[in-house]
C-alpha cells in the first residue's frame, strides 16, 4: 500500500507532535516550510523555505499539507492564505489511540486530535481545532474553528467553545457551559459560568 507524503508548515514544539501523529497514522512527512531554517531538526526534515514564498504556493498545490501551528489566531492566518493561493486546505492529523464516536463530525481540514483523546457521542469539531493530547469532549459538545483544547483538558456534555478560544491544560468545563470566541482559559481552572467573548479566566472556580 502506498503511503501518503506530507509537508507541515511550521516546525518547533508543537510540530514535533504533529509529526509523530502523522507518522503513527502512516504519513510520511518529507519537509517543511518556516521563516527560517531550524538549527535544531530532530526528525531531518528538508527545509523547504517560507510558507509566504511563490515556491511553496508551487509545492502546496501538489502535496498534501499540515499546519503545525499552536497559536491560534496565526493557524487561522496561515489556513487563510494558503487555501486561498492554491485552493488546497489541509489534511487531518488523526492519532490511531484516539477514540472518536462513530456519531462525531469532524471537520475535513487541518484538524488535530493527539493520541488518547476522546471524542464522544454527536460531539462537532469545527475547521483547523486542535484536542491535544489525553482531553475529553463529551457527548453533544461544539468546538468551533481554531480553538485549542489542551491536553487532559475535559469538557463535559453540551459544551460550547467559540473560535479560536484556548483551553488550558487539565481544565475542566461543567456541563451545559457556552464559552465564548477569544477566549483564554487557564491551566487547571474550573468553569461553572459562562464565559464571554474576549475574556481570560482562570482558578477554581474559574474567575
Amino acid at each position: 500500500m502506498h503511503k501518503k507524503n506530507c509537508i507541515l508548515i511550521g516546525y518547533s514544539g508543537h510540530s514535533f507532535v504533529v509529526y509523530g501523529i502523522l507518522k503513527n497514522a502512516g504519513i510520511i512527512v518529507t519537509g517543511y516550510f518556516d521563516n527560517e531554517e531550524k538549527f535544531f531538526n530532530p526528525f531531518a526534515l528538508n527545509y523547504l523555505g517560507k510558507e509566504a514564498d511563490l515556491s511553496a504556493t508551487e509545492k502546496i498545490k501538489e502535496t498534501d499539507y499540515f499546519i503545525a501551528i499552536g497559536d491560534n489566531n496565526l493557524r487561522k492566518k496561515i489556513y487563510e492564505q494558503l487555501s486561498q493561493n492554491t485552493n488546497r486546505f489541509p489534511i487531518n492529523a488523526i492519532h490511531p489511540t484516539a477514540v472518536i464516536d462513530s456519531s462525531v463530525i469532524i471537520a475535513k481540514s487541518g484538524v488535530m486530535v493527539s493520541a488518547n483523546a476522546v471524542i464522544n457521542s454527536l460531539a462537532k469539531i469545527g475547521t483547523g481545532v486542535i484536542c491535544n493530547t489525553g482531553c475529553i469532549i463529551e457527548h453533544e459538545c461544539r468546538v468551533q474553528d481554531f480553538a485549542h483544547i489542551g491536553p487532559g483538558a475535559v469538557l463535559c456534555g453540551n459544551v460550547t467553545i467559540g473560535q479560536q478560544t484556548f483551553v488550558g491544560a487539565r481544565a475542566v468545563i461543567r456541563q451545559g457551559i457556552n464559552i465564548g470566541s477569544n477566549v483564554i482559559i487557564g491551566a487547571g481552572a474550573v468553569v461553572v459560568k459562562d464565559v464571554a467573548d474576549n475574556t481570560t479566566v482562570v482558578g477554581c472556580p474559574a474567575k
